[in-house]
């Protein structure tokens, strides 16, 4: 199993067990179609775009912040052991897609360019 998809099911899983009277929300209508938390009371709950959630969701933790990740674990209501879990799922999924074509320097742009045109 992909890291993305191990996200994605971690994530899914435990948006699933946490009902909105839980989360303190109120509850609209009659029928829900997904059991737990829609992605809109997450991303709510958690203070982070409906977009930004889906796309942490669907596996791209690329760039995601450790204070977004303690706000989504606190929203999905998730235990110390599966905070920590979440963190080290996203740190593998950062650890295994470094940035291509960005070439690490020590200099400065500017000093690099001075020394090829001397």
């Amino acid at each position: 199993m992909s890291v993305e998809s191990e996200v994605r099911e971690f994530l899914t899983s435990r948006r699933a067990r946490v009902t909105p009277e839980r989360a303190g929300l109120p509850k609209y209508g009659r029928q829900r179609r997904v059991a737990g938390l829609r992605r809109e009371e997450v991303s709510l709950l958690a203070g982070i775009s409906v977009e930004y959630y889906t796309r942490l969701e669907r596996g791209n933790a690329r760039g995601v912040s450790e204070s977004v990740l303690e706000a989504v674990s606190q929203a999905l209501q998730l235990d110390e052991a599966e905070h920590a879990h979440l963190l080290d799922l996203v740190r593998t999924r950062t650890q295994r897609c470094p940035r291509v074509g960005v070439p690490h320097r020590s200099v400065s742009a500017r000093a690099w360019r001075g020394s090829s045109t001397q």
